[in-house]
């Protein structure tokens, strides 16, 4: 759908420059995506979603990260329904030293203290709800607003069995059995996987579609090993930064996996089913 002329006009005021063309791009699973281009040759990335889509709260998490050290698209302008951002130079494959460079970017990130588990308000991960009320322990938030959350709207959607949702059920009951408390609130990316990260000359140049939280960094990590976007560089060089408790790579990993696999569940269905079907028999629920 092409930029209805009143967007036009409003974003030519707001850039002091008129918009030449503006086309689809690929993608826009959440919110339709347009690229553009100004009179004074500033390019950009323009997401339209439905109304009440919130689009505002993206733009407004792609500032906390910049406040936080993290480089991101710089933001024109976060509506409910449109956001505007300078489009960001990229294209190459994360690895090497741009693996490198995403640890020193996260264990940055990852060590700031935050004053408790949750955020300010609700996100969202792949257009879901993503609960974020302020906890004090970690395992319980993880629990409740993680798994249980996401196990319910699977059901919700017709996605998940309800045989599943129980057995999801007994295992947060047990997760003090594996994971442990971490020293403090950690703010994480959320939505960490190789399309949200755009690389250009070796380093990071942005992170996008971010779905904060106050989490544990353990969590982010396990997320970025489901789709094999976080490899050996890249561990070697976080842990010499910010060490990982032993038993992660052995077994907490699986067990956070757990959490984007039940979002794929309630977005896709299908084969993700089965996958946490095994994950909770190897935990023996």
């Amino acid at each position: 759908m092409p930029l209805t002329p009143a967007l036009r006009e409003h974003l030519a005021a707001l850039l002091g420059t008129p918009l030449l063309e503006d086309h689809a791009l690929s993608g826009g699973d959440i919110a339709e995506v347009r690229a553009a281009r100004c009179a004074d040759g500033r390019r950009l990335v323009i997401k339209l979603g439905a109304k009440g889509a919130d689009l505002a709260s993206e733009g407004a998490q792609l500032g906390r990260l910049a406040a936080a050290g993290v480089p991101v698209p710089k933001v024109w302008l976060a509506e409910d329904a449109v956001l505007v951002m300078a489009q960001v130079e990229a294209g190459e494959a994360l690895a090497g030293p741009a693996q490198e460079d995403l640890a020193r970017l996260l264990a940055a990130l990852h060590a700031q203290p935050q004053p408790f588990f949750g955020f300010e308000c609700a996100t969202a991960v792949g257009g879901l709800v993503q609960p974020n009320p302020p906890g004090a322990r970690w395992i319980a938030f993880f629990a409740e607003h993680r798994l249980l959350a996401m196990a319910a709207q699977g059901v919700a959607a017709g996605r998940l069995p309800g045989v599943l949702a129980k057995r999801v059920e007994t295992l947060a009951g047990r997760l003090e059995r594996w994971l442990i408390e971490p020293p403090h609130p950690s703010l994480i990316h959320g939505d960490l996987w190789g399309g949200n990260v755009l690389c250009r000359g070796g380093k990071v140049a942005a992170l996008i579609d971010p779905a904060l939280s106050y989490s544990h960094p353990e969590v982010e990590l396990a997320f970025g090993t489901l789709f094999s976007t976080l490899d050996e560089v890249f561990f070697d060089h976080y842990q010499r930064l910010l060490p990982i408790e032993p038993g992660f790579f052995e077994e907490r990993r699986a067990l956070y996996t757990l959490y984007p696999l039940l979002v794929h569940v309630r977005l896709f269905g299908g084969g993700y089913v089965s996958q946490v079907d095994r994950l909770l028999s190897r935990f023996g629920v």
